[in-house]
């Protein structure tokens, strides 16, 4: 099929033919001098043809894609070299979906080859890994010999988004806490007897809520920076979930649902951080919870995974949509809009990086969904 007969969503789907790329190519790299500046650049900078095909580099994106020969990348566009999902789906590649309609760096480039100088950010979901990326991205445009190129500039965003993340959540979180303390001291001012008892109890749980929010915002920031130090201690499976079901029981994340203790789950001796370990257990209900409608219930539990770890897990009815799975764990990705919801991340990452667990789940419409955390009896 010809170039210019293949469908596309959105961008021209046409590319140039390998003579035409040998030709552009030469004009950016007989200037020496040209190579040697871009070299110093921290960040990737491409050359891209009207055709939004790659002719040129910097090393910085070899190094990135470790890869030593420019010939591998030319004539490929950057969803491609990025290894998009998206840029896999269709015959013409990178740009020609309905996806890439809200992709940052697609329209940025469309922007550049129209003449316009633009920033954007995008977020690349990488196919068969499912690791995000997080990108912000300019593109200019550039005219030599007649022509239009785009000089595509791309950087890593991830700490950024990680940074901005973790602190809407923490101020969002602290202000829902503090304001409910503010709430139920007014109450006590001017309550009778028979309800101040209720109400100092409710001030005494919103005073320890806030300073595990507080805790947590700050065992998040230094496990990011590798300064987190785990301490483990003797527990017992069976004392670790009742303090789950006693926590969240009367959670707002509960109300009209169901949590329930599973009865073959095991109660058997292992170490860990309690700390972390309850963070990331409670993130598996609360998750669970929320993913609930009224009326459900989500059910934890404890097994022997093999004679030298533990798998505890967190079961509710619903499913995850299979798009919606590739991107569960990702730093950067909530459901609950922006800048919400890094349980999933950090569970994920305590588990794994500090307890040396696994996190994983699985999830079906018929089988609805299971998170499981297993981690080893004892640590090393």
């Amino acid at each position: 099929m010809d170039a210019r007969q293949i469908p596309t969503q959105f961008a021209p789907a046409e590319k140039e033919s390998e003579g035409i790329l040998h030709v552009q190519r030469e004009i950016f790299e007989k200037p020496d001098y040209l190579r040697s500046y871009l070299d110093v650049i921290p960040d990737i900078v491409l050359v891209l043809n009207d055709k939004r095909q790659i002719i040129f580099s910097n090393q910085t994106l070899l190094n990135f894609l470790g890869i030593n020969k420019y010939e591998q990348i030319c004539g490929l566009r950057p969803g491609e070299i990025l290894n998009c999902i998206h840029a896999f789906e269709a015959e013409g590649g990178c740009g020609v979906t309905q996806f890439c309609r809200t992709c940052g760096a697609v329209k940025a480039i469309l922007a550049s080859l129209r003449g316009e100088s633009t920033v954007e950010e995008c977020r690349i979901l990488q196919k068969e890994t499912g690791e995000a990326l997080d990108l912000r991205v300019w593109a200019s445009p550039y005219r030599i010999n007649g022509s239009v190129y785009s000089i595509f500039v791309v950087s890593d965003i991830r700490h950024e988004k990680r940074r901005m993340a973790l602190e809407r959540i923490f101020y969002h979180d602290v202000l829902n806490t503090a304001g409910g303390l503010l709430g139920f001291s007014r109450l006590l001012r001017d309550a009778d007897a028979s309800k101040s008892d209720m109400i100092r109890e409710r001030i005494f749980r919103l005073s320890q809520k806030l300073i595990d929010e507080i805790k947590t915002q700050r065992d998040l920031s230094m496990a990011e920076t590798h300064e987190l130090i785990v301490k483990p201690s003797p527990l017992r499976s069976g004392e670790i979930l009742q303090e789950i079901m006693d926590e969240y029981s009367d959670h707002e994340a509960a109300k009209d649902r169901i949590l329930i203790y599973s009865e073959d789950a095991v109660d058997a001796p292992f170490e860990s951080d309690p700390m972390l370990l309850r963070r990331v257990l409670g993130n598996m209900v609360k998750n669970a919870l929320e993913a609930c409608r009224p009326g459900e219930a989500v059910t934890i539990g404890c097994r022997r995974d093999d004679d030298r770890s533990l798998q505890f897990w967190v079961h509710n009815p619903g499913s995850i949509p299979p798009d919606i799975q590739r991107q569960i764990f990702q730093r950067s990705f909530s459901t609950k809009g922006a800048g919400r919801g890094l349980g999933s991340y950090s569970m994920k990452f305590l588990g794994e990086h500090y307890l040396k667990g696994r996190v994983s789940f699985t999830s079906t419409p018929e089988q609805g969904t299971t998170f499981y955390a297993s981690f080893p009896m004892r640590c090393v």
